[in-house]
């Protein structure tokens, strides 16, 4: 499975994230416009050409040096050794490490996105721009269940900053060029296809990632995955290979989900989800056919938490939410993403099958705790 492509020095095994399975998936680090077409000349065929579009993103993209203070302690495979004593005697100290990832600057006045994995308990961050320029950067918020953080950096003078661009509307097939800072090796572009789109790698309740095939390498992580317009519709986050380096198979947390995260980490330096109290799952198959026709989408929910948002607006175990505010839900995953994103306090309407007879029910959205839970 995926792996993060983390912030840890190079060389190494798997940079980032923590790996959310026994095969290596590295946390690594829509198209508005319809890709390059190929063009026929005879018999011979023209790829796309992608150096203007190189040219105009590579001033954004940012390579990010982490110093981060790790305690000494005891390796478990050196208990025993004559090389416990000298761990031992140093144990509690703290002693540097170092990392790298990548970034891109959003906004001139030097805020810039990168990967949560990428800082992580950072004592100090250096944020480097293709021209050399060099800025320490402030963590301005991160956010762990969808791994993103918000760097700020006080430039000498407006920074070049990329646009985002909305995954939604990308299509799987479409070109895209990922950049970042693989292997610590600095600036470097890469090209691919969008190879799928909403994955789930186990990485959290938010999973929605974009796969591609761009080569996404430890380092990349926190790096833009760009459009043939120029705009950021994904972060570089995670690759799936069994020796920690690329194999195909990468994963983008999408900009629909980044985006009003960035946003909340911009204005308040924390992110607000909102809750509901409920567990849910999709319906199955023999549910499916004992509920009849209109069982065939929604979500039914397996329990609800007591003094929950849930409970107090009178929703039940077996219930089958149907909608949101009128718009369809089909999965648990998709209503927990929705209902997350719903500010908590706000009242929303639910539409529920119970025993089979429809309702409305009105909700106010709680604020979320750390928990799996819808």
């Amino acid at each position: 499975m995926p792996l993060p492509i983390s912030s840890r020095p190079f060389p190494g095994p798997l940079v980032g994230r923590r790996a959310f399975a026994a095969l290596a998936l590295v946390p690594i680090a829509g198209c508005a416009t319809a890709p390059p077409a190929r063009a026929q000349r005879g018999s011979v065929t023209t790829l796309p050409d992608f150096a203007d579009l190189a040219e105009r993103v590579l001033p954004a993209v940012v390579n990010i040096a982490v110093t981060s203070e790790q305690r000494v302690e005891v390796p478990p495979e050196l208990r025993g050794t004559p090389f416990e004593r000298y761990f031992r005697e140093r144990r509690g100290r703290s002693q540097p490490t170092q990392g790298a990832g990548s970034g891109f600057v959003i906004d001139p006045s030097g805020l810039v996105v990168t990967a949560n994995h990428v800082v992580g308990n950072a004592a100090r961050v250096v944020v480097s721009l293709q021209n050399g320029e060099e800025y320490q950067a402030r963590v301005a918020g991160t956010d762990e269940l969808t791994d993103l953080a918000l760097l700020r950096v006080e430039a000498r003078s407006p920074l070049p900053a990329v646009p985002w661009g909305s995954s939604g509307a990308t299509r799987v097939g479409q070109w895209v060029l990922a950049a970042g800072n693989p292997f610590g090796l600095g600036g470097t572009v890469t090209t691919g296809i969008v190879s799928a789109r909403g994955r789930d790698i186990g990485a959290g309740p938010f999973d929605d990632f974009l796969q591609t095939d761009a080569p996404i390498n430890p380092g990349n992580s926190g790096g833009p995955l760009f459009n043939t317009a120029g705009e950021v519709i994904g972060i570089n986050t995670a690759i799936y290979s069994p020796s920690g380096a690329s194999a195909g198979i990468g994963f983008a947390v999408p900009s629909d989900l980044a985006r009003p995260v960035i946003e909340q980490l911009r204005s308040s330096g924390r992110v607000d989800r909102g809750w509901l109290g409920v567990a849910v799952q999709d319906l199955p198959t023999d549910e499916t056919s004992r509920r009849g026709s209109q069982a065939n989408r929604g979500v039914l929910i397996a329990g609800v938490e007591r003094g929950s948002p849930a409970a107090r607006a009178g929703l039940r175990q077996g219930d089958q939410v149907t909608a949101i505010n009128g718009e369809r839900v089909e999965t648990s995953r998709a209503l927990v993403r929705n209902i997350a994103a719903i500010p908590p306090g706000q009242t929303v309407r639910l539409s529920v099958l119970r025993d089979g007879r429809p309702q409305e029910i009105p909700v106010q959205i709680g604020r979320r705790p750390n928990q799996p839970q819808g």
